[in-house]
């Protein structure tokens, strides 16, 4: 205990959030204390509440830096430059960073009123590339829209998935593949379906 507190405080912020996210997704916002963080960091409550005021500070501040570290990925791409390269490539890196965090806030912050505006953050980001990468397949607003936000959460639900099950020495091969499937999708949608058949079910 008396090592630990001689970390930096920046680095002993980083510890604490790392082990507070793996605490938060593996009990819940309301099923984790801060003792609870205190115990997966190995330090005392004190130093925890040293580096957060409140449990609900620790929370956001680990929400915040995985938008931070996305921002920092992302900056100085335009979007021609993420959708040759692929959305999933250049995010599942930072996921992979930080896997618990990374879930918490797509599949749970949405669900905890205090962040629901880091959760909407998150989301807003994702439709916003999403639909200026699809524009130039799909023209008509509404399936655009609605493209954007399905083939948006095909993408980070699929990178959470993966950090769920899989290998992360496969990371580089599943972003190709999740960005290939993503323009397969793309390349479908902007082909209008084929009237059925006269007779058929649903043909009238």
């Amino acid at each position: 205990m008396a090592a630990a507190s001689r970390l930096p405080r920046a680095a002993r912020r980083a510890q604490l959030i790392e082990a507070a996210a793996a605490a938060f997704l593996g009990r819940g916002f309301d099923g984790t204390s801060m003792e609870d963080v205190a115990q997966a960091a190995g330090v005392s409550r004190l130093i925890v509440y040293r580096n957060f005021e409140s449990k609900e500070d620790l929370y956001r501040q680990i929400l915040r830096q995985v938008l931070v570290d996305l921002g920092t990925a992302f900056s100085g791409l335009s979007f021609g430059d993420v959708a040759e390269r692929g959305a999933a490539t250049i995010i599942l890196p930072v996921a992979r960073a930080r896997p618990d965090a990374f879930r918490l806030l797509w599949r749970d912050a949405w669900h905890q009123a205090a962040f629901e505006d880091l959760a909407e953050e998150f989301r807003t980001y994702v439709i916003v590339y999403a639909k200026a990468i699809l524009s130039s397949f799909i023209e008509e607003p509404t399936m655009l829209d609605w493209a954007a936000r399905t083939s948006g959460a095909h993408l980070v639900e699929g990178i959470c998935t993966w950090l769920d099950v899989g290998d992360p020495s496969r990371d580089d091969e599943v972003g190709v593949l999740m960005s290939d499937g993503l323009r397969a999708l793309a390349t479908t949608w902007s082909t209008p379906a084929a009237a059925p058949p006269v007779g058929s079910a649903g043909g009238g």
